[in-house]
């Protein structure tokens, strides 16, 4: 029986976007499966914008391939299946937010307007009656972006950093609605240097780093990685570490520097800095950490994390 190929619900393959003699975005390879909440992750001007740019069909790559539920994102049937917000949406500020999501409707030839008043009630916007776009929070306008990505009912959503310039209050709100979707059987697909945030609602994520993808790990691969570990800095790095591994055969050690040594896998630090002291090797410290995710993703972005 011949094996049915996996269809993504985003797929890029060698994805490069040159400007001049700078690559923006270099050889991505990303995946999205269908029904996945994906954090993509990286610094300012590391290429997120430009790859959901590319992604969304709004910028030409200069070479590689993106499939869109399985075709070029090209197909126009396609990209009716995706909704975008990006950067600062073009709201008409004299109007309410009803009226600017019929006027996004018209655009987008919409005969049937049933989806309008449902998007409202969806991004808690049915209320606002005649108040105008001017007088809205930066929440009920990031809200309001997301209602008019949502038009349409596309399976996929693109958002852009829909977090940034959010109080508290509205980044529980878009949370909240983020979830929501999810729960509907939306795949959303997500930028944002808000890591805390991002860690509560993604189930997978992506880091790019100079353009480049780095790492590509679900939640629970994560949770995982980000277990208690002991944590020591030692004077000769490589005796030390054959001597753990060779007395401690079962715990997971890393090489965090030239002279720390992470060990996952043990309750108790006192023996192995015994150990350690009684073949002569000096400990200049020792102690238990916990890696939260911020910590995580910003140690993969600076190039320190490396397994043994």
């Amino acid at each position: 029986m011949k094996k049915t190929e996996k269809i993504f619900a985003v797929e890029t393959t060698s994805l490069t976007k040159q400007y001049k003699d700078k690559a923006a975005v270099k050889q991505l390879n990303l995946k999205v499966q269908e029904g996945e909440i994906y954090g993509f992750i990286g610094r300012n001007g590391a290429g997120k914008s430009t790859t959901l740019k590319m992604i969304s069909g709004l910028i030409a790559p200069t070479e590689g391939e993106i499939k869109l539920f399985g075709k070029p994102v090209s197909d126009p049937i396609i990209r009716r299946r995706i909704g975008v917000l990006i950067e600062s949406t073009g709201f008409y500020p004299n109007m309410t937010a009803k009226q600017n999501i019929i006027m996004k409707a018209k655009l987008m030839g919409l005969a049937d307007y049933s989806s309008i008043e449902h998007v409202l009630q969806l991004t808690g916007l049915a209320n606002t009656g005649k108040k105008q776009i001017k007088h809205f929070s930066m929440g009920m306008k990031q809200r309001l972006g997301v209602a008019l990505a949502l038009l349409g009912n596309p399976d996929l959503l693109i958002l852009d950093e829909p977090i940034n310039g959010l109080d508290p209050e509205g980044i529980r709100e878009l949370r909240q609605l983020i979830l929501q979707l999810h729960e509907e059987g939306k795949t959303i697909l997500l930028s944002s240097h808000i890591l805390g945030e991002l860690s509560k609602i993604s189930t997978n994520y992506g880091i790019i780093k100079d353009g480049e993808l780095i790492e590509q790990i679900t939640k629970e691969a994560l949770e995982e990685k980000c277990m208690s570990y002991f944590q020591i800095e030692v004077h000769d790095i490589h005796h030390a570490l054959v001597l753990i591994q060779e007395t401690f055969p079962k715990v997971q050690t890393e090489v965090f520097d030239k002279q720390t040594i992470r060990i996952y896998g043990i309750s108790e630090g006192s023996e192995l800095n015994q150990l350690l002291i009684s073949h002569q090797i000096p400990v200049y410290s020792s102690g238990f950490h916990h890696i939260d995710l911020e910590e995580y993703f910003l140690e993969r972005m600076e190039g320190k994390q490396k397994n043994v």
